[in-house]
């Protein structure tokens, strides 16, 4: 990691007062545990501390301490901005399209558009909350339990469980750290990773039923109508793109998830060595990993779902 970066940032969290935490639209696992880690931390270093996702906090994640206190868009004033696990300024969303940028921008996407006054983009780490893991001892912020359980939410679910093909020891290493700190790895990966609620199950039946597999590409599609017919109050895909990411054979899955403002939101996961899905999704104005990437883009989703399969294709050659 930057050293200099590292310190810039201590420097800059022990003269802060008022801290605002943000992190993206449609959070995940690593997001929200990102915020909530650096969010409680200071809050328990006596930094007053407002914790903001457009969104909210999914209800697979309230087990998590801290998540009552997340707020759809801030409130009052504050002397020092914080971006986490966010890649794009746009991403934070509509609270913020009119305000400062952040004075400082943590995050793990190779495609972070450094949009921070101060930077720190660690494309190595598997997780935002890896990054901040490593981190928070650093400047002097304490790995409480509720911290840690935080954190380790954040590398299980953005590595599916340590099945991604980016897990390194290191990881493992950060990971036992939380344990010894108190994180429970067993519940917060069935809350995270395995639980899904009746409508989510339903919803899934949808998704499932609408898989096509072509020259190495799985997907799926998971349209308005599908969420109504099941009751489910999300926006996104209920991760069932991690199911697509197990299935046998293989190379690259995609799940593409009609919205409600005239959008499509398209997930890629790359399940075989050698596709760098990251740079499909950068071509629609998205970001990620190679291994894993998303993108928004606007238009109906009949129009939409051809051109990316398409482009997806001949970008990754799976003609």
């Amino acid at each position: 990691m930057e050293s200099a970066i590292i310190n810039q940032i201590g420097e800059r969290l022990n003269t802060a007062k008022s801290i605002l935490i943000a992190s993206h639209v449609r959070p995940d696992g690593d997001a929200i545990g990102s915020l909530l880690a650096i969010g409680l931390a200071l809050q328990n270093a006596g930094k007053t501390v407002q914790m903001v996702l457009q969104d909210g906090v999914p209800a697979s994640f309230h087990f998590l301490e801290g998540h009552e206190q997340v707020l759809r868009e801030p409130k009052g004033e504050w002397d020092t901005f914080i971006s986490v696990d966010c890649a794009d300024f746009k991403r934070l969303g509509k609270p913020f399209e009119s305000g400062r940028k952040p004075d400082i921008n943590i995050d793990h996407h190779i495609t972070n558009e450094k949009f921070g006054t101060l930077n720190l983009i660690v494309g190595e780490e598997v997780a935002t909350a890896a990054v901040l893991t490593d981190c928070l001892p650093k400047w002097g912020l304490e790995i409480t339990t509720p911290v840690a359980n935080a954190l380790l939410t954040g590398i299980v679910t953005d590595t599916l469980g340590f099945r991604t093909s980016n897990i390194t020891p290191e990881a493992l290493r950060q990971s036992a750290l939380l344990m010894e700190r108190g994180a429970n790895l067993p519940e917060l990966y069935m809350r995270s990773l395995v639980r899904k609620s009746y409508p989510a199950a339903r919803y899934w039946g949808a998704g499932l039923a609408s898989l096509k597999r072509e020259d190495g590409l799985v997907y799926g599609t998971l349209t308005v109508a599908d969420r109504k017919a099941a009751g489910y109050g999300g926006n996104d895909d209920a991760d069932l793109i991690n199911l697509i990411s197990a299935i046998d054979g293989a190379k690259v899955g995609m799940i593409f998830v009609e919205q409600t403002d005239h959008k499509v939101k398209i997930s890629w996961r790359a399940l075989a060595d050698g596709y760098d899905v990251s740079k499909v999704a950068k071509t629609f104005n998205g970001g990620g990993h190679a291994a894993a990437a998303g993108a928004d883009i606007p238009g109906a989703l009949s129009e939409i779902q051809p051109l990316v399969l398409k482009t997806t294709r001949e970008m990754l050659g799976l003609n």
